[in-house]
Order: C-alpha cells, then sequence, then structure tokens
C-alpha cells in the first residue's frame, strides 16, 4: 500500500477535494469518528490523518511514502525529502509585518517574533541584517502591540488581523501554498504509482487554468 500522509484543519479539506478530483476518493475522514488511518483497497493506499506540522516528518521518516504540506513547513524545517510539485492550495506569503507607524532604527538589531526562526534567519542575513529572533507559538501580532518586537516575521493571507490590530505588511518574501512532497526512499522503489498521482494532479491544474 501506498502511506499518504494528509493534513487535519481548513487545508485538508482542499486537499481531500483535491485528491478526490483524480480519484482518490478519501471521504471516509470526514466520518463521525476518531479513527487517524482509512485504507482504501481500490486504490491500494493507506491514509493517515496528522497535524499540518508533522506531515513532513512523517514523509521524511519513511512513515507515509508521499504528503501534501506547507511550504512555510518545508522551509523551516529543512526535510531531507524530494518536493514533487506546487498544488496552489492555501496560497498566501510570508511576510514582514509592523506597527503602522514603525520606523527602522539601522544603529541596533531588529526584535523579530516569529513561529519561523529559520526562516526569518535566512530572510534578514540575506543582507547581512543584524537581528534578535524571539520565538513564539502564536498570537505573533501582539508582539509589537507590547514592545517585545519591532517586526512579525508570520503568514499572511488576506491582512484582516494584522489591519484590527493596527498592523500593516512592510515585506512579502516568500510564496507560500501545499506542496506534493514523497520520501526519498519510497521514490526509488514506489516511483510509478507516485509518479501517476503527481501527474494526475498536474493535469487536473492544468485544467483549471492554474499552471
Amino acid at each position: 500500500m501506498l502511506n499518504i500522509a494528509l493534513p487535519k484543519g481548513r487545508l485538508g479539506d482542499k486537499v481531500y477535494e483535491r485528491l478526490a478530483s483524480i480519484g482518490y476518493d478519501c471521504s471516509e475522514i470526514y466520518a463521525d469518528n476518531r479513527k487517524l488511518v482509512f485504507e482504501s483497497e481500490e486504490n491500494n493506499v493507506r491514509y493517515l490523518l496528522v497535524k499540518p506540522s508533522d506531515v513532513a516528518i512523517y514523509v521524511a521518516r519513511g512513515a507515509a511514502d508521499i504528503g501534501i504540506v506547507g511550504k512555510d513547513i518545508l522551509d523551516e524545517g529543512n526535510f531531507d525529502l524530494y518536493e514533487l510539485l506546487d498544488l496552489r492550495l492555501g496560497v498566501c506569503n510570508m511576510c514582514v509585518a509592523a506597527k503602522n507607524d514603525y520606523v527602522e532604527d539601522p544603529n541596533r538589531p531588529i526584535r523579530v517574533a516569529t513561529k519561523f526562526p529559520n526562516i526569518a534567519k535566512r530572510y534578514y542575513s540575506s543582507f547581512n541584517r543584524e537581528i534578535d529572533i524571539i520565538k513564539l507559538n502564536g498570537s505573533i501580532e501582539i508582539a509589537p502591540l507590547l514592545g517585545l518586537s519591532d517586526v512579525i516575521v508570520d503568514i499572511v493571507e488576506t491582512g484582516t488581523t494584522l489591519k484590527e490590530n493596527n498592523l500593516r505588511v512592510y515585506e512579502k518574501f516568500l510564496p507560500i501554498s501545499a506542496r506534493l512532497i514523497a520520501n526519498k526512499s519510497s521514490y526509488r522503489f514506489k516511483g510509478d504509482v507516485i509518479n501517476d498521482i503527481t501527474s494526475k494532479l498536474r493535469e487536473q491544474l492544468i485544467k483549471e487554468g492554474k499552471i
């Protein structure tokens, strides 16, 4: 069986629809139970329902052969796996945001609050800017309001939360969307079926005018 790691939550709903559109129905996930593993004998696949931030770990470690995960998680974790296809789902941007009246002081490090320290470090190191990373796990927007940080580095989709907290985007620097990924060893031994799924997903995207 091909093991496919799927994310829970809002992105998951879009992913399930995308797979169903190419004949890989996983609607059983919506059943009223707490199962986390679902098998489809018809397609000879096993779906693993996991936390979005864990999908890449399951694939990189070989517990899953393929998976669908956000580009933000891939870049933050720097996993050893194959990135096969941009699915154009969950499209947003990694951004630098700050208070509306923020003015950068070039004479000291920028205090950066973020859930993505590795992404933030790479971004600022690209132009040799010294920073002080403040790792947070949620409610990032509060940090500059309370003076904990100068800016935040976070995912922005609509920008509504920023506006409601008197913040604005200063820089968009990394496009984010869901990616189809594969374990390197699995790709060697199950390449035919993995390539078939990849091709069908690509063809669907072409039909929809997304690539």
